[in-house]
This record gives C-alpha cells, sequence and structure tokens, in this order.
C-alpha cells in the first residue's frame, strides 16, 4: 500500500516539470502528506486537453456516494481490480491522474517490537509520478469535493524485501498515455517499476505521527 509520501518540491516547480496550463495551486511543503490532507494532482481537462495542477483531497470518494460521513474514502486502489470494482471502474476509465511526489513512506514488520519506516524516492532523483484516479462529489448544497486515490501493484525485486506492494510510478513516456492524451490501454502501465528505478533508507519513527512534518523525516538512521 501508499499510506504516507513526502511532497516538498515547489508548485511552480512541479507545474513547469508537468507542463501544466494555468496559475499553480498554493500548496505548502510536506514530509508527511497523510489520508484526508490535500495534495498536488495532475489532471487533464476533457475539453481542452490541457494538463492542471489541482489540490484534491487523498481519500476517493465516489460520486454516487449518499451519506459523506459513512464513505469509505480509500487511498489506495489495487491495479488488479481497479478497472472492474464498482468502486473505482468510472474513475479508471475516464478520470486518471498522476500524483506527484518526492518520497514515499513503507513499514517493515520485524520479528519483535514495532515496525521500522523506510523512504523511498527515485534513484535518479526526478520526482516520484504515481498512478492515480480522482472523483468529484457533489453535496446537497452544491459544493463540490474532489478526492483522488493511489494505484498499487505488486513490490517490485527492491521493495519486496520490506512489503509486498508498492504505488505504480509511471515513468515519463507514459505520462500522455495515463493522462489521456494518447491512444493507450492504461491497464498496460499498472505494473511494478523496474529493478533498480528506486532507492530506499531507513528512517525514524516520528514518521509514525501525521502531525510530525518536517525536513528531518526523510534523514536516515542507522
Amino acid at each position: 500500500m501508499c499510506g504516507r509520501f513526502a511532497s516538498t518540491t515547489p508548485p511552480e516547480t512541479v507545474a513547469r516539470r508537468f507542463k501544466t496550463a494555468g496559475p499553480a495551486p498554493n500548496a505548502a511543503p510536506s514530509w508527511n502528506v497523510a489520508p484526508n490532507q490535500p495534495a498536488m494532482v495532475v489532471r487533464r481537462h476533457p475539453r481542452t486537453g490541457e494538463s492542471h495542477l489541482d489540490l484534491l483531497t487523498w481519500g476517493i470518494i465516489p460520486r454516487w456516494t449518499k451519506d459523506l460521513a459513512k464513505a469509505r474514502k480509500p487511498i489506495n486502489a489495487r491495479a488488479e481490480t481497479v478497472a472492474t470494482s464498482p468502486m473505482f471502474r468510472d474513475a479508471f476509465h475516464r478520470r486518471r491522474c498522476i500524483v506527484p511526489a518526492d518520497a514515499f513512506y513503507e513499514w517493515q514488520a520485524q520479528e519483535s517490537g514495532p515496525k521500522q519506516p523506510y523512504a523511498i524516492a527515485r534513484r535518479d532523483g526526478e520526482m516520484l509520478a504515481f498512478a492515480g484516479i480522482w472523483e468529484g462529489w457533489r453535496g446537497p448544497a452544491a459544493e463540490i469535493l474532489r478526492t483522488f486515490s493511489i494505484i498499487v501493484t505488486a513490490a517490485n525485486e527492491d521493495l519486496a524485501p520490506i512489503h509486498d506492494r508498492m504505488p505504480v510510478i509511471l515513468e515519463q513516456r507514459d505520462w500522455p498515455a495515463w493522462l489521456g492524451d494518447q491512444e493507450a490501454d492504461p491497464a498496460e502501465l499498472l505494473r511494478p517499476a523496474e529493478a533498480g528505478t528506486v532507492r530506499i533508507w531507513p528512517v525514524s519513527a516520528r514518521v509514525n505521527k501525521p502531525a510530525n512534518n518536517d525536513a528531518a523525516l526523510l534523514e536516515p538512521i542507522g
């Protein structure tokens, strides 16, 4: 799964990297983005074809949801079922997005004691681009809440010793196909990252608490 990530690159830099149109959102850096928090998301406008960078809430809410208080709000969608699950399939076919990140966190179970957190980032220093889906939920007062979920797949050989799942990491060459700018089967992109794509290092258990949010969370320990 992917339950926490870091997003510290300035929005203007993210906008240039993904060549988005319009103003960049006002997003503060976060070293510990948690569920139900806003994060930057790249989406393709269905009419203009332009990509936009917006702030959406992490934890998808299907548009057919009746009671927001009882909504499940899943933060991850499984690559194996995202195209067919009633919760995700409409968004997968119509509302795919890219979630930029600088790193994400995963926890390794220990023989005894608490799990050990690790940070994971691209080895080449580039931003991560997670495959995501988004929804727009309209409330009774016509307010619109836009939310997203990150798609996860089987871990590659680098991450498998820590956890059995990982986010789908899109390479730049695949961005147009995922966003719908090119004719392609998006399901073919739902695969583990190639070996050597990421680097992994242990970090402090301070990351376990969303209230802890500073650059020291990414510092290696041990």
